[in-house]
């Protein structure tokens, strides 16, 4: 199955950088992924074709600083956030936008990482930084599991 990933965010406002960090790390991994400003009709136009989508971005949920959520789904079920990351009409407008047209990805993952400082300037939380490292490292194992279990089973299936 085709995978995109994509990091979502803004470098210049704190822990708004997140998803862009993640990218960022997953490329450092040798994982191809996206970077974008996380605005809705920039990712409606960037995941047609894809059956698979892995969303990165910061949320605000009322969580501890750092945490990391993941939902999963067609489409997954996102929770009511308060929005303080730059893009207003964002990833969770552009995920409902694709189910009325029809344009949904079959496979979407949201990894969500919980942050608090959003101002233009504020440097990115420790524990922000932390949860990408985790977040990069996740994404990064499950891009090479298909690989992996495909080259054991074409070994199995092989006559001795």
């Amino acid at each position: 199955m085709k995978t995109q990933i994509i990091g979502c965010g803004n470098l210049g406002r704190g822990d708004d950088a997140a998803g862009v960090l993640v990218a960022k790390r997953l490329r450092q991994l040798g994982v191809e992924a996206e970077i974008q400003s996380g605005g809705a009709f920039e990712l409606l136009a960037s995941w047609d074709h894809h059956e698979r989508v892995i969303l990165i971005d910061a949320v605000v949920t009322d969580s501890r600083l750092g945490a990391v959520h993941a939902w999963e789904g067609h489409p997954p079920r996102l929770p009511e956030a308060r929005q303080f990351s730059s893009h207003g009409f964002g990833l969770a407008e552009a995920i409902r936008l694709a189910q009325v047209l029809g344009s949904l990805p079959r496979q979407i993952t949201v990894y969500g990482i919980e942050g608090e400082a959003f101002a233009v300037g504020d440097a990115v939380s420790p524990e922000v930084l932390d949860a990408v490292e985790r977040v990069a490292q996740q994404i990064a194992q499950e891009c090479r599991k298909p690989i992996a279990d495909n080259v054991l089973q074409m070994r199995t299936a092989q006559p001795q």
